[in-house]
């Protein structure tokens, strides 16, 4: 079919992961996925968690208004604020219901309007959806959609909805097929890894041996034939506390997981834990930080807090600042806090934005000397590193080490111009807050 799609694609991985299904459906179908100056539809596929990012998202769909392009917006903001699709008339909206993607573009091809935001989503797998991978080497593999939990500053839910766990001989089937057509990296990911297989347990007394965990699964996954790693994403301390010691022994015994993990905190204060409806406590990462570093050498930690929310008071801001210097996180995502349609924490008095802003400049400015220092431990370190992508300046490579360092490197000849998924012997020359740098040995 002689049309060109682009497709720009907003937030986390499982949100790339759409894109590449989206992208997948339809050049099953015979359109041309292309860039944004030669498409004939562009499809913006939105993210709802920050508002900085979607007012940016909004700023482009009305230039893309302004220039009469055709537009399909999908995603989570369609879901999440159902309101917009009577701002913007004249273009097509899904939401995360993907499979509707190509009668949205039949539609919008034909110069009709085609909305359906709240898809059958619920019950259907996208696993075994077909798919173009944004990078070659990558495979992003969702497990599950939508969450057990109920925070009080979160759209997603709105848009993911209740938590829809996949097969797991879908996953490792999907796996296999992408370690057999050449991926080197996994990412395993969702809206909150350690929830699944909650939704599949028949039974509390059965539960144990369901086989639908993450430990057990991520133990499935590790026997699959290949040279591959596999890289975890983010699960709630709540569902990592239910199975730490397993989880452990999953990263322990088990080379082919990085050993990086991702257990977002977002507050050092249990009343404000309490407030956001977190359902654990800040002894409870305490907990899972220390039982980590004590059995996984060299684990990456990486965490979110958020700053600003709306019963965060100066006593329980410093409780968050102390709780990072107790933890020493390696990787730290700061979200200022802002207020969500339609959720309880929209509800409550609000804290002036200077507030919020200086505080998320003050937990940067901690976060940078604690992460510099965890990064200079590693100069010296020798080993090897599999490239995972091409850096975004300076004609260098992006390398990731056995615990998911990132480490910048330059090809020094011409071997080494195109290093993307190849194994490397690198040592560790140099350390800045953000990465590590290093020499091509």
């Amino acid at each position: 079919m002689n049309i060109s799609i682009s497709i720009e694609t907003y937030g986390c991985s499982m949100n790339y992961a759409d894109s590449e299904m989206i992208a997948g459906l339809l050049k099953e179908q015979g359109f041309n996925i292309t860039d944004f100056k030669d498409s004939d539809i562009v499809i913006v596929n939105t993210c709802t968690v920050k508002t900085p990012t979607e007012n940016k998202i909004l700023k482009k769909i009305r230039e893309l208004e302004k220039s009469k392009r055709k537009v399909i917006v999908s995603g989570c903001i369609p879901a999440a604020i159902p309101e917009l699709i009577n701002k913007f008339p004249d273009f097509s909206f899904i939401g995360v219901n993907v499979t509707d993607i190509v009668d949205a573009v039949l539609c919008t091809a034909g110069g009709k309007r085609f909305v359906r935001i709240h898809g059958d989503t619920h019950n259907r797998c996208k696993v075994s959806l077909p798919k173009i991978r944004r990078n070659p080497v990558t495979e992003i593999i969702p497990i599950s959609e939508g969450c057990v939990g109920s925070c009080t500053y979160c759209q997603t839910k709105l848009a993911r909805g209740k938590l829809n766990s996949y097969p797991e001989e879908l996953i490792l089937k999907q796996i296999q097929s992408a370690v057999n057509d050449g991926v080197k990296e996994v990412w395993v990911t969702s809206q909150d890894n350690g929830a699944y297989g909650l939704d599949l347990d028949i039974g509390p007394d059965e539960a144990n041996d369901s086989g639908t965990s993450l430990p057990k699964l991520l133990d499935k996954i590790q026997h699959i034939s290949g040279n591959f790693k596999i890289r975890v994403g983010m699960m709630n301390p709540n569902h990592v506390l239910d199975f730490l010691d397993e989880l452990i022994e999953s990263y322990r015994k088990n080379d082919k997981i990085y050993k990086f993990i991702h257990i977002p905190v977002q507050s050092g204060d249990d009343s404000v834990l309490a407030d956001m409806n977190r359902r654990y406590t800040a002894g409870d990462f305490k907990k899972i930080v220390s039982e980590f570093r004590n059995n996984i050498r060299g684990i990456t930690i990486s965490t979110d807090v958020i700053a600003g929310f709306p019963t965060e008071t100066e006593e329980a801001f410093l409780h968050t600042i102390k709780l990072l210097e107790k933890t020493t996180p390696d990787v730290l995502n700061i979200s200022r806090y802002w207020t969500r349609a339609g959720t309880k924490a929209a509800e409550m008095k609000q804290h002036p934005g200077s507030l919020t802003n200086q505080r998320s400049r003050i937990i940067n400015n901690v976060f940078r000397k604690i992460a510099l220092e965890n990064n200079r431990q590693w100069i010296g370190w020798e080993g090897i590193a599999l490239i995972s992508e091409k850096a975004k300046s300076g004609g260098l490579w992006v390398a990731r080490n056995f615990a998911y360092k990132q480490i910048l490197v330059k090809p020094d000849n011409d071997k080494n111009k195109d290093l993307l998924g190849k194994e490397i012997n690198v040592k560790i020359k140099d350390a800045k807050f953000c990465d590590l740098r290093g020499e091509i040995l």
